[in-house]
């Protein structure tokens, strides 16, 4: 009996001793066993803000409002009041030619206008002095004294000769009728020619004083010189004899309104519309954003490496002229905008082959010390991933 107690004592004795064994194993095991770590720097959070999906147009800043100076007459270059970044006023000169050939071209086209309307004076002084003649105003006296004369004559009271003179006035008076008569188309003629050499002594001196006016060049808008290609002493071509081929003198431009001129994707043309906002930064400005507005949608596209683009102009309102022209300007064009939602980086989601989303999610209850979360995306503005369902605010993800 007492063996048998003795036995049982040792067994009791072993078992506890195992179980001792077991638990100390296995605490010891809990206790040094680590999750495997992740760089901080691969963490984000999941975060609130205002997303915006967009296609940006890149191009370069351009006066809506340009123009190319160039001059009527042909001349040298007397005087250049203004330079390139000098702001100008519609109707302020800008350029003044040398007059020393166009005055007396002035003086010369006033004395013909004047010879001429003395040739013309002329002409109607003869043309009333021939229209009195062809009326014959003395003829009906000149025949009366032939007649009492031929009377008196057959009484015997004057000799021949004085009814011989006076037949011979009357003749001559009939004579110098018939040519005033003659004469009178002549002078109508002479009138006539006289009135188009008047005309084309004016039109000559119109033309005349129009090209000295042409010499001195006004701007044509209110803006700022944007270069300047001529100087003091060059030669100026009229681009009313040379075309497009005149001289440029300078280049005006007004810069309170400005636009952007870019090329959108055919996979985005069709979220795009007039009128719709646009973002626009420049490097020279890189914490400001400017605001402006589609203006013009090309109709027809343009392909490259079988690429399809559309060209877009935004508008934008410059008033305090900060935006200069040829500046290099990105355009955000903004297609869709979400207020307060849920987002993470791009960087973050694993695209699955069934176009299904996940993410990566630190977790030390596993061995891998990280999880996959099934998510739900929204809009993209290419670097942050709208999160539609899935993940709450401030959970963290691992970025891939």
């Amino acid at each position: 009996m007492p063996i048998k107690k003795k036995r049982s004592k040792i067994w009791i004795l072993a078992t506890g001793f195992i179980a001792l064994g077991c638990l100390a194993f296995f605490s010891f095991k809990a206790l040094t066993h680590t999750t495997a770590a992740i760089n901080p720097e691969r963490l984000a959070r999941v975060e609130r803000i205002d997303l915006v999906r967009s296609v940006v147009a890149t191009g370069k800043i351009q006066p809506t409002t340009k123009v190319d100076i160039k001059s009527k007459a042909s001349g040298i270059i007397l005087r250049l009041p203004v330079n390139v970044g000098d702001m100008v006023r519609q109707g302020q000169v800008i350029c003044e030619l040398d007059q020393n050939d166009l005055l007396p071209r002035v003086r010369q086209a006033r004395a013909s206008l004047s010879m001429a309307e003395a040739a013309l004076k002329s002409a109607q002084a003869d043309h009333e002095r021939n229209k009195v003649e062809a009326s014959g105003p003395d003829i009906p006296f000149l025949k009366r004294d032939v007649e009492r004369a031929r009377q008196m004559f057959g009484e015997g009271i004057i000799p021949q000769s004085t009814r011989d003179d006076a037949e011979k006035n009357y003749e001559l008076a009939i004579n110098r009728q018939q040519q005033a008569i003659v004469n009178l188309g002549v002078a109508k003629a002479a009138i006539s020619r006289a009135e188009a050499q008047v005309e084309q002594s004016q039109a000559a001196l119109e033309q005349s004083e129009e090209d000295l006016r042409n010499a001195t060049i006004v701007s044509p808008i209110d803006g700022v010189v944007l270069s300047r290609y001529g100087e003091i002493g060059d030669a100026v071509s009229s681009i009313l004899i040379m075309g497009s081929g005149a001289t440029v003198i300078m280049t005006l431009g007004d810069l309170r309104e400005v636009y952007v001129k870019g090329k959108v994707d055919e996979s985005d043309i069709g979220k795009v519309y007039l009128g719709q906002a646009a973002r626009i930064k420049v490097e020279s400005f890189k914490d400001q954003a400017f605001t402006g507005k589609v203006t013009k949608m090309s109709p027809m596209g343009v392909e490259m490496d079988n690429v399809t683009t559309f060209e877009v102009r935004i508008s934008i309102s410059n008033v305090s002229r900060k935006l200069m022209a040829t500046m290099t300007a990105n355009a955000e064009i903004m297609l869709e905008e979400r207020k307060g939602v849920l987002a993470i980086p791009e960087g973050a989601i694993i695209y699955k082959k069934d176009h299904s989303c996940e993410v990566e999610a630190p977790d030390s209850t596993v061995e891998s010390g990280k999880r996959r979360i099934p998510i739900v995306t929204g809009i993209s503005n290419g670097s942050k991933m709208q999160i539609l369902k899935g993940l709450s605010e401030g959970q963290q993800v691992i970025l891939q």
